[in-house]
């Protein structure tokens, strides 16, 4: 049985408080109009569940909730922000989980007691904090 390193326990409720670049993100991957007006005003709360290398990772806002499922290592198939499905593999590196699809590449980590999700896409790094809930 693999164990878990103990800083790659995101199992939990996540509230985002703070997030950079969200707009120009958004733009980047091509997401309408709308949604970027909508996603703009508010903080997300994301719930994840961790059984070893299976995630369910649920990112809820007061208009929607999206559920994704991955497994470390393997191809899944996700939702992005305006609810395209993309392709993406999720790995672990060092504590991080890594996940990369053709249009973005997403590194999440533990840093203390808070969860940052750094996204790069094209030449814009979108950045999210949450903590805890």
């Amino acid at each position: 049985v693999e164990k878990q390193p103990a800083d790659m326990d995101f199992s939990g409720t996540w509230k985002v408080y703070s997030e950079e670049n969200l707009d120009e993100f958004l733009k980047i991957i091509g997401a309408p109009e709308i949604v970027i007006k909508m996603r703009k005003d508010m903080k997300p709360v994301i719930v994840i569940d961790q059984k070893g290398k299976d995630f369910t990772y649920t990112m809820k806002t007061p208009f929607y909730s999206r559920v994704n499922s991955f497994t470390v290592g393997k191809e899944s198939e996700i939702s992005s922000v305006d609810g395209r499905k993309l392709k993406c593999t999720v790995r672990e590196e060092n504590g991080k989980l890594i996940s990369e699809t053709d249009r973005f590449t997403s590194v999440r980590e533990i840093q203390g007691d808070e969860m940052i999700e750094t996204t790069t896409a094209g030449s814009v790094t979108f950045i999210s904090r949450s903590k805890r809930a």
